[in-house]
Formats: structure tokens, C-alpha cells, sequence
């Protein structure tokens, strides 16, 4: 399983559209396919660093999602919200693998 953490740099005056992007993900990402564990946006110390987190099994399953995604109604609606309103700045994604498992219990 490979978990994809996006980092957005947005615009600092446009927390509410990007709130708004997060939440259309929200519908459309686990339709499409991937386990969406949430977006996260600023809260304290930067005001324009964001977060995409979701798990997804394989590249080729990746990539399949992302078809999917493109052809999807409301992920086309929202990837024109994002370029018309203009908050996202850039835009990374990696893909991690979880290491450390098994976690120990959390203390009493």
C-alpha cells in the first residue's frame, strides 16, 4: 500500500476555496478509487502550506485512479474551480510506504 501526501502551497487569502476544493475531494476521490484520509489546511504557524493525504495500492492502481478521476464529473469540476480561482500556487505529491509497523500501544 502506498499512501500519496500532496503539499500545496496556497494563497494565503483564499483558505475558504481551498476548503471548499478539499471538501468536492472529498466525494470524488474515494469514488474513484483511492482511501482519502483527509485534506488539512492551515491552522497555525504557515498560513500556505496544505495537505492531501490518501492511500492508494500500487502505482498501476495510481495510475488507473487518476483516469478515472479525469473523467470524473465533479474531478473536472473541481480541477476548473482550482484554475479559475487561481489559490493553488504549486502543487507536490510523494508517495510513501509505511514502515513502522506494528505500533506499539498506546501508554495507559
Amino acid at each position: 500500500m502506498l499512501t500519496c501526501v500532496i503539499r500545496y502551497q496556497i494563497d494565503p487569502t483564499k483558505h475558504a476555496e481551498f476548503a471548499a476544493y478539499a471538501r468536492t475531494w472529498g466525494q470524488a476521490i474515494p469514488r474513484c478509487g483511492a482511501g482519502l484520509i483527509g485534506y488539512f489546511a492551515p491552522a497555525e504557524g504557515s498560513s500556505t502550506l496544505a495537505y492531501g493525504i490518501y492511500t492508494i495500492p500500487s502505482l498501476a492502481a495510481y495510475e488507473a485512479y487518476r483516469a478515472r478521476l479525469a473523467a470524473d464529473p465533479l474531478g473536472q469540476e473541481n480541477y476548473a474551480f482550482a484554475q479559475r480561482e487561481k489559490f493553488l500556487l504549486r502543487e507536490d505529491r510523494t508517495f510513501l510506504r509505511l514502515v513502522s509497523t506494528p505500533h506499539a500501544a498506546p501508554a495507559p
